[in-house]
């Protein structure tokens, strides 16, 4: 018997919604303040998924100012096929509220968007059998509207309000058997997470709740994944039920700390009685009928495509001038658009974090610049291998405090730049003199999650270990907000050209990516 591990799609991909066509299966996520928006993914089986695009991938689409606050931006998209065309809705709470694009290929290009005259966030689609289109929101309402117009025709009106939790959201209509299910997130995106269902005979109500709600949670569970919700529900192509919702994987000690963000994970349905009914979401699982592995993404990107990949995202914004791939080809160069990492307006390109345990580098050729490699969570909350006036230096900024925690001067020609995030047996640190080691954390108290290590290695050298940081505080326990860690490149003055960046997990059975 196959088994798949969740999460199926790891680091910062919350809210996930699916939808099949035929054999394939397609797959969207929220992307708050990063641009390009909406990453788009392509499964065969609902394990293995490749990024496709992003389907806001242009600033028509997306237009996020510096004053967008972290967290900000684009909130959980639903997509859905329906009479030979793509659908995405989604909500920019930062400016316009929700809209709609449209696509004949999921590859794109996307539309621009349709805007809605309807309040709320999380919104879904839904069509009947007449044609008419009805769109959920949190709250939870309805309304029936033209998506390509952009016109609301009936409502918005409430129809069901969950079991009395916080927080009913994540609306997803779906009419099966003769009946219209409203599936719904309540108790806040956290511990109190859960996914709760009624059904109605018409998508105006009025809705009946399921005998047992809610009908998924982990909730007051010490299972290792927690804060499950937000779900989507898709009958696979051999008649079998699947739900896609998110999760988190907490680590060390109380009050537990995630850093890589709300991830995708994946859980079998089964109907009982009219009902959907789901286990706990496991590690690991007996996977789908359909198996069919895609080729992971390389390791290393040496930039000599004409194009970024997709995963590769920037806050906010990522303005012509600020990179290119043609000013050296195999390059990528980057050009300052801010002075700093601590505030909106800066030249940042990176990806997300998605093991526990990774080692990531970039190969900088710096010039006579300020940049380098950054492990990112806000404008607050950052770590910095930096390079500047012949030093590489490893800042920390947490919350009101940055610090530079070490130096080492380094020779003027390319850098290699390392940061290993590891969670291999973290013990506070022994503090013995007036700082700690560049093997140990800093920080004190109780175990963190991981331990991030800085080092850096010049042509014909060995390898030089800077700093090793406590991860806690680049946790959403520390930081707040939706979003998980983005590791990236960066220039704060001049121009710089890296000529590559690699991303390793661990190897598979371990927590640590070696010193």
């Amino acid at each position: 018997m196959r088994m798949y591990d969740n999460p199926v799609l790891g680091g910062f991909h919350p809210d996930p919604s699916v939808c099949r066509v035929g054999e394939d299966y397609y797959l969207v996520c929220s992307s708050f303040e990063y641009f390009p928006g909406v990453p788009l993914f392509h499964s065969r089986d609902l394990v293995h998924w490749r990024q496709i695009g992003n389907v806001l991938d242009r600033p028509a689409q997306l237009t996020l100012p510096d004053d967008v606050p972290a967290s900000g931006g684009v909130y959980a998209p639903t997509i859905r096929h329906h009479d030979g065309r793509f659908y995405v809705i989604t909500t920019n709470v930062s400016g316009g509220g929700n809209f709609v694009v449209t696509a004949e290929r999921p590859e794109g290009p996307w539309s621009d968007p349709v805007w809605l005259d309807l309040p709320g966030i999380d919104p879904d689609l839904a069509w009947d059998e007449d044609g008419s289109c009805w769109c959920a929101v949190a709250g939870v309402q309805v309304a029936r509207i033209d998506p390509l117009a952009g016109r609301v025709l009936e409502g918005p009106w409430p129809v069901w309000s969950g079991t009395g939790l916080q927080y009913p959201e994540a609306p997803h209509l779906y009419r099966i058997g003769g009946w219209w299910y409203l599936m719904i997130a309540e108790g806040g995106t956290a511990h109190g997470h859960g996914v709760s269902i009624a059904r109605a005979r018409s998508p105006r109500g009025p809705y009946e709740p399921a005998p047992v709600n809610p009908f998924l949670s982990h909730r007051s569970t010490d299972r290792p994944i927690q804060s499950t919700g937000h779900a989507d529900l898709v009958e696979a192509a051999d008649g079998t039920w699947w739900a896609m919702l998110l999760g988190t994987r907490p680590r060390g000690y109380h009050p537990y700390f995630h850093v890589l963000g709300r991830e995708t994970f994946l859980t079998p349905v089964t109907w009982v009685d009219g009902w959907p009914q789901a286990g706990p979401v496991e590690e690991r699982h007996p996977a789908p009928a359909a198996w069919h592995p895609q080729e992971p993404a390389p390791a290393r990107d040496d930039f000599d495509a004409p194009v970024l990949a997709p995963g590769w995202i920037s806050p906010r914004a990522r303005p012509d001038g600020s990179w290119s791939l043609t000013d050296r080809p195999g390059r990528l160069t980057l050009t300052a658009t801010g002075p700093t990492l601590d505030r909106p307006g800066h030249t940042f390109v990176g990806r997300r974090q998605q093991h526990p345990a990774c080692r990531i580098s970039a190969r900088l050729d710096p010039g006579a610049v300020r940049a380098g490699l950054s492990v990112r969570m806000d404008e607050a909350h950052h770590y910095d291998l930096e390079v500047a006036g012949g030093e590489a230096s490893v800042v920390a900024r947490i919350g009101p405090l940055r610090q530079t925690v070490a130096s080492h001067l380094v020779p003027p020609g390319p850098l290699t730049l390392t940061v290993d995030i590891r969670n291999d047996g973290l013990r506070p640190p022994t503090v013995t003199g007036p700082g700690p080691t560049p093997d140990e954390p800093t920080g004190t108290g109780a175990h963190g999650p991981d331990a991030l290590a800085f080092s850096v290695t010049a042509d014909g050298s060995a390898p030089v270990a800077l700093a090793t940081l406590d991860g806690r505080y680049l946790s959403t326990e520390v930081t707040g907000g939706f979003t998980g860690r983005v590791v990236g490149m960066y220039v704060t003055e001049g121009s710089a050209a890296f000529d590559w960046y690699t991303y390793e997990p661990a190897p598979a059975g371990t927590d640590t990516a070696g010193a």
